[in-house]
């Protein structure tokens, strides 16, 4: 069985999206693809980029 999938809607800079777009492209698949596959390796991962862990704790 496939995991469940929920549509949202998101703001996101218009260069943030411009690259990610593009790499999406790169890689053949969707950007929902390519934005669900970032998030899900960011949050599964044990070591967090210094500069994003620094840039969330910040907020």
């Amino acid at each position: 069985m496939k995991p469940l999938k929920e549509q949202i809607s998101i703001t996101i800079d218009s260069d943030v999206l411009e690259k990610a777009r593009a790499e999406s492209e790169r890689c053949d698949r969707s950007l929902s693809q390519f934005i669900n596959i970032i998030l899900k390796d960011y949050l599964n991962s044990d070591e967090k980029p210094e500069s994003l862990k620094s840039t969330l704790e910040g907020r």
